[in-house]
């Protein structure tokens, strides 16, 4: 696996902040993050650029964003009406079928995409329909895996590179099921797995039974976190933000 991104920082290290949802102001080796719901997370820059993932219209942030990512699966992980105030809004997926191809930076942080194929309503396959989204912030490398409906080649693992923290769908079946979603989270060897997509306790105890084999569980008290490269837990860990 290519290191695209900055490798983890060894040694013993503290737990990660627990923070609450507040626009507080950020160390430059801080990256907020916040858990709005469903595959809707608010990440923010010590620039204070603010992103919101999988932006659709029914889940958003109180706030508006700087910047949107959204993946083409349905209609609540993308919008045909952002919000005109949103300064970049980037689509996982081309009308054309081609990969979407981001590579933008915007103050402090820089965002690219890794395409994958997604499975439509009628059992066919939609080329490109979703994208990996890699954010690099602060010296954090953090990928949002969007509607994940299958594995992982070599090609792509090499090309979203090695990752600090993963925001991972865990439904076991409207995205990649269970079996599945294990071996990429595994490929991308990262530090810490955020879970989404999850719907309900039973379908995130579930996933949680699994990784528990080999990574360590923590839940956080509120739905954001403050994390810095320094902070990272120093064991593989699952960390769960209230909300589904």
């Amino acid at each position: 696996m290519r290191e695209n991104c900055p490798g983890l920082v060894a040694a013993d290290r503290p737990p990660v902040i627990p923070a609450a949802f507040k626009l507080a102001a950020l160390n430059a080796d801080q990256v907020r993050l916040t858990f709005i719901g469903h595959a809707t997370f608010l990440i923010e820059s010590p620039q204070l650029v603010r992103i919101a993932t999988d932006y659709n219209d029914f889940v958003r942030p109180p706030i508006l964003p700087d910047i949107v990512t959204m993946n083409h699966a349905h209609s609540t992980h993308f919008t045909d009406h952002p919000d005109p105030g949103i300064k970049l809004v980037l689509r996982g997926w081309r009308d054309d079928g081609k990969p979407a191809g981001h590579d933008v930076t915007f103050k402090d942080v820089r965002i690219r995409s890794v395409s994958t194929n997604i499975r439509t309503w009628a059992g066919e396959t939609e080329r490109n329909g979703n994208s990996i989204f890699v954010f690099e912030i602060a010296g954090l490398c953090i990928a949002h895996l969007g509607h994940l409906h299958h594995t992982l080649t070599q090609a792509q693992l090499d090309e979203i590179g090695r990752m600090d923290i993963v925001m991972a769908p865990v439904d076991g079946n409207y995205t990649l099921d269970l079996d599945g979603m294990v071996e990429v989270l595994q490929s991308l060897h990262a530090q810490m797995i955020i879970p989404m997509h999850f719907f309900n306790t039973y379908t995130l105890e579930r996933f949680l039974a699994r990784m528990r084999q080999t990574y360590r569980v923590d839940f956080n008290e509120t739905p954001s976190l403050v994390v810095a490269k320094k902070t990272m837990p120093s064991s593989p860990t699952v960390v769960v933000l209230p909300g589904h």
